[in-house]
């Protein structure tokens, strides 16, 4: 049997589809990954026109944010002299806000200054590794690290490179980047649609029957959605003015000596998390805090991202690994939102 998320607050949605609305799905690859767009389009709509929009909504994601572009706004500032303050674009500050909101509110747990390690690792631009580093080189990327030392100026909109910092997106970009489709999409006048970018994922409106667009959760490979085996049901959510983003050890990562690295990195270590927890689902309205979120519970463990979650009101899904399987824990704002 399936299992329903709804929003707590359930809204009608501004305008109702129009009988003669037509859905329309685009996709591609961009940041890394892949992305699709699902939108009910009125009559007359360019499909293709909106499909270009789409496409350079991304593209300027990756001009601003990516460490691959040697010429992004974010590797411009990663080069920066030390002390120097170095002017954002709009979008790239918000995230840079929002990505030290969540370091400071995690202790540290998420730090988007963290690039060094993610690039020590072989989890950024630096070549993929095969074995961990040596604790010596571990302790030296560390040492490049800390959000703390980042200085923010919102009125000039820069920041200050305090000296060899370097900002890494990739745990909060792709939320980023649904959120920035979403708006343009509902800029067009397109009131329902549903966008996908790496997995993470936010819907608005309804679907041409009426119903809200209906995910299902993801889970570990082997795994249903619901925490048992994949005969057992899914989990699904209506993403109606909601976005869905999971972080989990199983996306990327390298075995060495019989263990397994994971991707996601603890900066107050220097280490990828090593502890049971298998993935996290954050629900939000905003997908770029339900990314790094998301990142942020996966640091802090099956215990403390649980407080950490019930303490913010976060809607979070803890899938944590034993000897005969995983067991699910739920937020208390994620179990008020089942049906």
């Amino acid at each position: 049997m399936n299992r329903i998320l709804v929003p707590v607050a359930l809204q009608a949605p501004p305008v109702p589809p129009a009988q003669d609305a037509r859905q329309h799905r685009w996709g591609g690859a961009s940041m890394g990954t892949t992305w699709s767009v699902v939108a009910l389009l009125p009559p007359g709509a360019d499909a293709d026109a909106v499909g270009a929009g789409i496409v350079a909504v991304l593209d300027g994601v990756i001009a601003q944010m990516s460490n691959w572009e040697a010429d992004s706004d974010i590797s411009r500032f990663n080069r920066a002299a030390p002390g120097s303050w170095q002017d954002l674009p709009p979008d790239c500050f918000a995230v840079l806000q929002c990505a030290l909101q969540v370091a400071r509110e995690s202790g540290g747990a998420y730090d988007p200054s963290a690039g060094p390690l993610v690039d020590l690792w072989g989890f950024g631009p630096a070549p993929r590794r095969s074995a961990p580093p040596s604790p010596d080189a571990v302790q030296a990327a560390r040492g490049r690290c800390g959000w703390s030392r980042i200085e923010l100026d919102a009125d000039a909109r820069r920041a200050r490179q305090p000296g060899g910092v370097s900002l890494d997106f990739c745990a909060i970009a792709k939320g980023f980047a649904v959120d920035a489709v979403a708006r343009y999409l509902d800029a067009q006048g397109l009131a329902h649609h549903l966008t996908e970018v790496g997995g993470e994922l936010r819907g608005h409106g309804v679907k041409p029957d009426g119903m809200p667009w209906w995910v299902a959760l993801e889970a570990p490979p082997g795994l249903g959605s619901d925490g048992q085996e994949k005969q057992a049901g899914q989990t699904l959510v209506a993403l109606h003015g909601l976005s869905v983003a999971t972080s989990g050890d199983y996306r990327r990562y390298f075995d060495s000596d019989g263990r397994r690295y994971a991707h996601t990195i603890d900066p107050r270590t220097g280490y990828p998390a090593s502890h049971a927890l298998a993935s996290v689902t954050v629900i939000h309205p905003q997908c770029m805090l339900a990314d790094a979120l998301s990142t942020a519970l996966t640091v802090l463990g099956p215990q403390a991202g649980m407080a950490h979650a019930r303490r913010h009101g976060i809607a979070a899904r803890f899938l944590v690994r034993t000897p005969g399987g995983f067991d699910e824990h739920l937020s208390p704002a994620f179990a008020a939102m089942l049906a």
